[in-house]
């Protein structure tokens, strides 16, 4: 079993062409349902999952930016925002968690996302949603069937990412 949650870890691609093929609710569900697993700092779950199946709304979040544009073919988004007093310190990070819980479970389930940045752009997405002064949004995921298989991009060598005690004391195998 740890093989195979290996290779599905390194199996994971960004996918931003998806085939128009509706999402069934359970599914993304079902995602969302092995987020909350995600570790938060004193188990605080700050996370808040919006799934947008609305072609307007997709839109608009689409033309946010110019890296926003998956969504604009993929099916749905999710949208996962933090709600910041329940973790003050922390809730970008514990929002962050759960995002990739998110993608490794849809991965797991036969869907496509990919990871588009919100940070730069809050205001906008606070209108968009509809999301309150102290809820901020993490991050945006198109989501859908993949219409597309990217081949793996390239991994830095162990050796050049990996200290022994100290940074830049390296390993000995």
């Amino acid at each position: 079993m740890s093989d195979t949650i290996l290779e599905l870890l390194k199996s994971r691609r960004s996918i931003r062409r998806f085939k128009p093929t509706p999402v069934p609710l359970e599914l993304v569900l079902k995602a969302i349902d092995a987020a909350r697993y995600a570790p938060s700092a004193k188990n605080s779950q700050p996370w808040r999952f919006i799934i947008v199946e609305d072609p307007a709304i997709r839109r608009r979040l689409g033309e946010i930016h110019a890296y926003a544009r998956p969504l604009l073919n993929a099916p749905l988004a999710v949208i996962v925002a933090c709600v910041s007093e329940e973790s003050p310190t922390s809730y970008l990070l514990d929002c962050a968690n759960a995002t990739i819980y998110f993608m490794l479970a849809a991965h797991a389930l036969g869907l496509g996302t990919v990871w588009i940045q919100t940070l730069r752009n809050i205001g906008e997405l606070r209108e968009i949603l509809g999301l309150p002064a102290n809820v901020t949004p993490v991050s945006m995921l198109a989501v859908g069937y993949p219409g597309e298989s990217p081949a793996p991009r390239p991994r830095k060598p162990l050796e050049e990412i990996v200290f022994l005690n100290k940074y830049g004391e390296p390993l000995k195998t």
